[in-house]
């Protein structure tokens, strides 16, 4: 494992929750796919859901927390706060890219309807942009505490103005861009109201993070996170019973308290998770292992539930059965997690045996 920088190893508990992202991930697409109708009306299918969903708040939260590591971490490579921002703006518009790659790869195997589906918004839509501005938000600031200010005030002003911004008229932008401010039907899964806020979020908790410069600071910024995410969640759900600042504002959807809260929850679940690594003692997980390629399931998971693959399955199993089913694709998936890594070592160890082969014998004439 390769140790990062001033003393600290890999953050392995930000694997562990991505991998529990991963799960809650599958969960949700794999009930919303294979459930037959009768049963989705059933509460256990709605709990399913509601968990499931809680898979896209840890995605793009820990997106927001791995701008600002990595973005410190390229600061102390380089000394560069512009450079540092800047490769983090990259790896955001790679995401960007990547996101119309698997709408064309969608559309090319079949599962996707129309040329249309092309443009359609996803969560990979809105993670890639929002990484990009939270690169450059973190280089506006100077400290980690300027940083950590900034992305708090820019999740409340996102948080804030989500509700009115929600209410534009359709047909006030043209489809593919007000598919990404707000929701429009066939267009878009996600837009960057709230849902940008949630990326911010991370990022502030990153910053919190990135300043502990060792183990003992590490310990005791996750317990700092797990006091502040209670009282952040305690006065979220408060402010859930006021009256709303927006007549506009719907709890489920784009209310600010239930924005803070599930917030909250994942400052919690990082110092959870931290902890748990910790008692644990650390060593393998399927959790860790699915999380560190979160990216590669979710690639290939979208098209084995949804694509054509598993056509008589859509909307034709029980809740139980579906459950049966989802313990044996989080093992398929775990398998597929471990050859994806084998192959990238087998590559790796032939480009390597290679390079030395040819610096061996030297340049040839």
């Amino acid at each position: 494992m390769a140790a990062e920088p001033r003393g600290l190893q890999r953050r392995s508990y930000l694997d562990l929750l991505r991998g529990i992202a991963v799960l809650l991930m599958i969960d949700a697409h794999l009930f919303d796919s294979w459930t037959r109708f009768p049963d989705r009306e059933t509460a256990a299918f709605g709990r399913a859901m509601l968990f499931g969903g809680m898979g896209t708040t840890l995605f793009l939260t820990l997106a927001g927390v791995a701008v600002a590591l990595s973005a410190g971490s390229k600061l102390r490579r380089t000394g560069s706060p512009a450079a540092a921002a800047a490769a983090v703006a990259r790896r955001g518009l790679e995401i960007f890219l990547l996101a119309f790659v698997f709408r064309f790869q969608a559309w090319m195997l079949g599962w996707s309807h129309s040329s249309s589906d092309l443009l359609k918004v996803d969560v990979l839509n809105i993670m890639g942009p929002s990484i990009v501005l939270a690169a450059f938000l973190w280089r506006a600031g100077r400290t980690a505490a300027q940083r950590m200010w900034i992305f708090a005030v820019a999740t409340a002003v996102v948080a804030f103005v989500t509700p009115p911004v929600r209410t534009l008229p359709p047909g006030s932008l043209p489809d593919a861009l007000q598919a990404y401010i707000t929701t429009v039907a066939g267009s878009s899964n996600f837009g960057f109201f709230p849902w940008l806020a949630l990326v911010l979020a991370g990022a502030a908790i990153g910053v919190l993070l990135d300043a502990a410069t060792n183990p003992v600071d590490e310990l005791r910024m996750n317990q700092r996170l797990a006091i502040g995410g209670v009282a952040l969640f305690a006065v979220a759900a408060i402010g859930s019973y006021l009256p709303p600042l927006s007549s506009h504002s719907s709890f489920w959807t784009t209310s600010p308290s239930y924005l803070f809260m599930r917030a909250a929850v994942v400052a919690m679940a990082v110092a959870g998770c931290f902890a748990w690594r910790r008692v644990s003692g650390g060593g393998w997980s399927p959790l860790v292992q699915l999380g560190r390629t979160s990216l590669f399931i979710y690639w290939i998971h979208v098209e084995m539930v949804y694509g054509l693959i598993s056509r008589p399955l859509h909307r034709a199993l029980s809740v139980p059965a579906v459950f049966a089913a989802y313990i044996a694709f989080c093992g398929f998936m775990l398998l597929c997690s471990l050859l994806k890594d084998a192959a990238v070592e087998r590559y790796r160890a032939r480009a390597f045996a290679g390079g030395e082969t040819a610096t061996a014998q030297g340049p040839t004439h």
